[in-house]
């Protein structure tokens, strides 16, 4: 049988308490510290990993996502726990780098004995990490969009797939006249597989990307990009461009003379957390794709950015895969709750159908392929960071992994859940 390094977990750990300003209460006392149990004796606490890029090229992206997710776990502690019982986080940081994101989930599987594991945003990632899930029979509850076309017993979905966001956009972009679109990507396997599906949605409508191309994940110079991007005289550049890549992207977009009202990035995977960091002469007016926006209307959300500008301070923003993170906590309290376990089949049986009201809408984990019936906006980056919506469904969609596109046009093999919905 397979053996999976177990990591060193104690650094790492300590460095983030003191960044994450809760240096003292340690990692048993994470989610504990500010609650105040009052209990001679605690009871033993439910433990759950939180893994996510602190360091390296993703911690733009993901040191929120981590912040959401502990949000949700302080939030459960306050009003009494699970079961009666603490949570407990033990906080990880994968370094945006698939080995030891492998690495860090075979120690908290193994070593920490969580229960579930809370984390992770690209996809080289996620599939790193499925040989210690599988191993170990963990659960990873997975918040971030992908390309779809996988279903395990190892994962829940909370994030958008394929058929939730990148298919829709294209569409979108068709029906408002963007024929000519330059696909553009970090080299892994996310953006190529959502390309795929790009060009087979462009050559039904009897039209063809005007260009493709692929950068190394961390990529600071799009000099070469841009002229080949000029030359090609495009629409629209459809981005999926991951992480800190992104603030070099839009810069030197805008500062080679290419503006939003003519050549607009339509981005799959920036969001209010990214262009908080970027000049806003370089974002307004470009496109973003996602479930979720601040800039949303409904009392849910106007709770969550509360609770977590209370909690982080005001000038932090909220964005889709940070709620995401936040909901899949509280989905996953549920599932306990049902499941009256804390092992992980319990709790992945349990999860299967669980609701929420979560900042963007009804959501619902589906029966069958345990990826989540979710909304699409499209929105428009304005001059303050927020992004105004030019486009929602009218209802959460499905969550089918299995799209066409992505399998040479063959029939989808997963039966499909109910629409959830909106009730705010």
């Amino acid at each position: 049988m397979a053996k999976f390094p177990q990591g060193s977990t104690g650094t790492a750990r300590r460095d983030f308490l003191k960044r994450a300003g809760v240096a003292g209460l340690g990692a048993a006392g994470l989610a504990l510290g500010a609650v105040g149990w009052q209990h001679e004796r605690t009871p033993d606490p439910i433990k759950v990993g939180v893994l996510h890029s602190l360091s390296g090229s993703m911690a733009i992206s993901e040191t929120p996502l981590c912040d959401a997710a502990l949000l949700a776990i302080e939030e459960l502690n306050a009003a009494g726990g699970v079961l009666g019982r603490p949570v407990q986080a033990i906080v990880e940081d994968g370094a945006s780098d698939p080995a030891e994101f492998s690495r860090k989930c075979a120690a908290l599987l193994a070593q920490d004995r969580v229960c579930s594991i809370f984390g992770c945003w690209t996809s080289a990632c996620r599939k790193a990490m499925l040989p210690a899930l599988e191993h170990y029979n963990g659960l990873l509850w997975y918040p971030v969009q992908y390309e779809g076309n996988e279903c395990t017993n190892q994962v829940i979905y909370t994030g958008s797939t394929p058929h939730q966001q990148v298919f829709p956009s294209v569409l979108w972009l068709l029906h408002n006249g963007h024929r000519r679109l330059y696909l553009l990507g970090s080299d892994y396997v996310y953006p190529r597989t959502a390309n795929r599906i790009v060009r087979a949605v462009l050559a039904e409508a009897g039209h063809a990307a005007v260009g493709e191309e692929y950068v190394p994940e961390g990529t600071r110079d799009f000099t070469a990009t841009i002229a080949r991007i000029r030359a090609a005289r495009p629409d629209v550049v459809f981005s999926t461009i991951n992480g800190a890549s992104n603030r070099a992207l839009y810069r030197q977009f805008h500062d080679a003379g290419l503006a939003a009202a003519d050549v607009p990035i339509m981005a799959m995977s920036m969001a209010e957390a990214e262009i908080r960091y970027i000049d806003p002469a370089a974002t307004t007016g470009h496109y973003a794709a996602w479930a979720y926006f601040e800039s949303l209307p409904g009392a849910a959300n106007r709770a969550f950015i509360a609770k977590f500008q209370n909690r982080y301070g005001d000038r932090r923003v909220t964005d889709d895969p940070m709620e995401a993170a936040y909901f899949q906590v509280k989905l996953w309290a549920q599932a306990v709750r049902q499941a009256q376990s804390t092992t992980s089949g319990a709790i992945r049986q349990a999860a299967a159908g669980q609701t929420l009201q979560a900042p963007e809408g009804r959501v619902q984990i589906d029966p069958v392929n345990r990826h989540t019936w979710k909304w699409l906006r499209i929105g428009q980056i304005q001059s303050d960071g927020q992004i105004a919506v030019r486009y929602s469904s009218v209802q959460p969609l499905d969550p089918n992994p299995w799209l066409p596109q992505l399998n040479g046009n063959r029939a989808c093999n997963w039966p499909t859940g109910q629409v959830v919905p909106d009730s705010d």
